[in-house]
């Protein structure tokens, strides 16, 4: 009952992709430059790119998603992958299944390519979260998750990982290290200095390029 009303909750709010609903906004031209920044830090190689946040409710998940329909526009294929397997959002943003994703292709239970929802965005595509049934550590941090990414980068020009806040879990340390780069998302007001400080520094520890800071106005 409970997982019903939260999920009732997070339908009601109806989070926009503007990217795409707006394209004209001041948001989107954001997103497009953040969309060319990204080309210049990758120097247009086939890349991961992770967005994370210090903690919860920051807009991180909303950031990842309209940053990857704004590449996708551009012609480049794209997969956007919810690796917040604890608590994913990427397939309510899109309103879109997530009986199968991410924790079942690296549990083995199914293929990489018979998982992946393709949009009619551009070239997006999305691999949502999944049914985890094993502990998320364990599999973020498996020698499948590389296999992984390296099966995708043979078909697509970039991936982006919405992954968990990193203050809260130690998932996202085990994906950073992974990426070819991370960036963090903020909320203004919110967010405060000690724990910007505070996640910038376990990123570092990780080992992650960090590529920049979005900040959120939420």
């Amino acid at each position: 009952m409970f997982q019903s009303k939260r999920r009732a909750a997070r339908n009601s709010q109806k989070r926009n992709l503007i990217v795409y609903s707006n394209p004209d906004s001041i948001i989107s031209e954001q997103f497009r430059t953040l969309r060319t920044n990204v080309h210049f830090l990758t120097g247009g190689k086939k890349s991961t790119l992770l967005l994370t946040s210090p903690s919860s409710g920051e807009g991180k998940s909303t950031a990842a998603a309209n940053l990857a329909v704004s590449m996708a526009q551009q012609k480049e294929k794209v997969l956007l992958i919810d690796a917040n397997l604890r608590d994913p959002d990427v397939h309510f943003i899109f309103k879109i299944s997530n009986n199968t994703g991410l924790a079942d292709v690296l549990a083995g239970r199914v293929d990489l390519e018979d998982t992946v929802y393709h949009t009619e965005i551009g070239n997006l595509d999305i691999l949502t979260s999944g049914q985890l049934d094993s502990n998320p550590a364990e599999l973020l941090g498996s020698e499948s998750m590389q296999t992984l990414f390296q099966k995708a980068l043979q078909e697509y020009d970039l991936i982006i990982i919405d992954s968990p806040p990193v203050l809260e879990v130690t998932d996202t340390k085990l994906l950073a290290n992974k990426s070819d780069g991370v960036i963090l998302v903020i909320s203004e007001g919110r967010t405060g200095l000690e724990k910007a400080t505070e996640a910038k520094k376990a990123l570092e520890f990780a080992r992650a390029k960090i590529f920049g800071v979005i900040l959120n106005e939420m």
